[in-house]
């Protein structure tokens, strides 16, 4: 199996055949007392399994399928709450970039920049991205093969930065609906890079509540049990205490109460697969 070469996270060591890590949180900051809670909790959970986390949640949600969704708190506010968990959590966090403007005032916070799937081909953003020095964590379009992020990294690397993760999130198929192709895992890690399976966005179905997506959590564990046994870095989940009131992707976000014992189920897996012994 192809080893990704190591990326430093703060103090934390992803790839390089490092422990797997989680990203993980709300899809969206709602207030500052959730994502502290939030964090702070699923930081218990890594901690006791050791593996390495990073708290992930949005400042803005650029990209709502309706003018009328909630998209956040905003840069100023959004990005104050993110270096509390940082400080408070004692945890590293990433959060999406949707806008070169954007990308120095976050910079100056997070850990780690999320380039959205939509915009994974936008040059401008990804060379705004990689001149921070700061990690850069890219999910592969809905639309892209796993070679083309090839060429992706190739921006990212002549814009001066080899601190980047790759995350695959599902491939549209048909109207409303996403596929997982296992495959994407193995042929993404041999471009040389950390890569993470997106086990919530991937059980999405995007626009498919008419004016909101929707989602099938049901189907998180199985694909993110798929993805342990087919090889990556990490797993990328969003949490949250109670998915079905969260104003964003809660049809798709994992309970916080059943993420402890996925995990354990994905470490077990990766254990097998590491050994080459899957059964």
């Amino acid at each position: 199996m192809t080893i990704a070469q190591t990326v430093d996270i703060g103090p934390l060591k992803v790839g390089g055949g490092h422990p797997h890590f989680l990203i993980a949180g709300p899809c969206v900051i709602e207030n500052e007392k959730m994502a502290i809670e939030t964090a702070a909790s699923i930081a218990e959970i890594a901690k006791e399994l050791g593996i390495p986390y990073i708290f992930k949640s949005s400042y803005d949600k650029a990209n709502r399928t309706s003018i009328s969704s909630f998209r956040g708190l905003g840069q100023a506010q959004g990005l104050a709450i993110l270096k509390k968990v940082q400080e408070e959590v004692k945890v590293p966090v990433l959060t999406d970039v949707h806008d070169r403007q954007e990308i120095p005032y976050a910079a100056e916070v997070v850990d780690v920049l999320q380039i959205p799937a939509f915009l994974c081909r936008q040059t401008d953003l990804l060379i705004a991205a990689a001149k921070t020095g700061r990690v850069v964590n890219v999910k592969k379009g809905q639309f892209l093969s796993p070679q083309e992020m090839g060429n992706i990294i190739k921006k990212l690397e002549d814009s001066g930065t080899t601190n980047i993760l790759l995350t695959e999130r599902g491939t549209s198929f048909g109207y409303n609906n996403l596929v997982v192709d296992m495959r994407a895992l193995p042929i993404m890690r041999r471009l040389g890079y950390p890569v993470v399976f997106d086990a919530t966005h991937s059980v999405q179905l995007p626009g498919g509540g008419g004016t909101r997506s929707s989602g099938q959590r049901e189907f998180v564990a199985p694909l993110a049990r798929a993805a342990a046994a087919a090889g990556c870095d990490g797993f990328f989940m969003e949490v949250h205490s109670d998915p079905d009131s969260a104003p964003s992707d809660g049809p798709n976000m994992v309970r916080l109460s059943e993420l402890k014992p996925l995990l354990i189920q994905l470490l077990r897996i990766c254990r097998a697969s590491d050994e080459g012994d899957v059964r």
